[in-house]
């Protein structure tokens, strides 16, 4: 009798495992508000700006890490935000939610949109003004030499509507545009593509690339695969839920 109890109780506790190791996997943000709280947990292993390389605390960058020099907004350079490497004008111009109206429309309207806006593989932080200057340019070479933000060699065209960012950041942004295009179908000029695929073999993936494409793929639930595979054993509370399933069938088996 005993025995028979001791194997309910083990069989309800495997159930209830299973339970919540379904219940406490993460899902992908549903909104770019979600995505941005997550990103901001995320990156507090290296709290440091995806071009400039500036560090920052909260939502507030300290320019003298980096020897930024604003070029125009003082006030808005101090600013951290979360900016689409690849914009969302990007991903919605083709879309016809955006031909009715914009973004609002899309993320209000159209799931793929919303997905896509949220994706987290896609966001990184920068310095604000930054990310106004660069806008919905794309990424790409420049015949100009880096000195409109201090020691920080982001170059923004305003003319070519082009921004080529530091060598540092080509690899990391050429695999997330590639990710991106092959995700939602995408369609980028063949002068673009050319340009990402030669960035991508030209700037090999770094152990930080790689530490936070495990971390970002934990909650979307799938890899930049231009980056690499990973690990899902490796997400947080994976190995705790696998240790105790472990635990109980061993002592199941021994009442067999």
């Amino acid at each position: 009798m005993r025995r028979a109890t001791l194997t309910t109780l083990i069989g309800l506790g495997l159930s209830v495992l299973t339970v919540l190791f379904i219940a406490e996997k993460p899902e992908p943000p549903r909104t770019f508000n979600e995505a941005k709280q997550i990103a901001r947990s995320i990156y507090d292993e290296q709290p440091v700006t995806f071009y400039c390389g500036c560090r920052y605390s909260g939502s507030t960058v300290d320019l003298a890490s980096c020897g930024y020099t604003p070029r125009k907004q003082p006030v808005r350079a101090q600013q951290l935000e979360w900016e689409h490497v690849v914009p969302a004008w990007v991903i919605g111009r083709q879309r016809q939610c955006w031909k009715e109206g914009g973004r609002k429309s899309c993320a209000a309207g159209d799931p793929v949109f919303s997905a896509a806006e949220a994706d987290l593989h896609n966001l990184v932080p920068s310095i604000g003004e930054v990310n106004g200057d660069r806008s919905n340019f794309a990424l790409g070479m420049i015949d100009a030499k880096p000195g409109q933000y201090g020691a920080c060699p982001m170059v923004v065209s305003f003319g070519e509507k082009v921004a080529m960012p530091p060598e540092q950041a080509r690899g990391p942004a050429a695999r997330i545009y590639l990710y991106m295009a092959d995700q939602y179908d995408l369609r980028l000029s063949s002068r673009d593509r050319r340009t990402y695929e030669a960035w991508n073999r030209l700037y090999p993936v770094s152990d930080w690339e790689r530490w936070r494409n495990q971390e970002v793929s934990c909650v979307m639930g799938r890899e930049n695969p231009y980056v690499g595979p990973y690990d899902p054993s490796r997400c947080a509370g994976a190995n705790v839920v696998d240790r105790l399933r472990e635990l109980l069938l061993d002592a199941l088996r021994q009442l067999r």
